[in-house]
């Protein structure tokens, strides 16, 4: 019952910062991490969807779990309009 409700308020914080710039950190397995900036793009029920822009002005999407947060193999950070940071675990 504890999962749910973690995965709920999981859920709940990605809901809430649609649209804003976040700093993902994707665990890739073998001690490979990858960070990326992106804009949360949607929420869905039992995911969500960053866009990602390159420096080649193409546009990738990556879409991760809630499940992905609680378990960390995903870390999300909010950018704040002034500059701060915010982890949503």
């Amino acid at each position: 019952m504890l999962e749910k409700d973690s995965l709920a308020r999981i859920r709940k914080n990605v809901e809430g910062c649609i649209g804003k710039k976040v700093i993902l950190k994707a665990n890739k397995g073998r001690k490979k991490t990858t960070i990326r900036e992106g804009v949360l793009e949607e929420a869905y029920p039992s995911l969500f969807v960053v866009r990602i822009s390159n420096q080649y002005d193409s546009v990738r999407r990556v879409s991760y779990t809630y499940s992905d947060i609680l378990t960390e193999t995903v870390e999300v950070t909010i950018c704040d309009e002034k500059d701060r940071q915010i982890k949503i675990s």
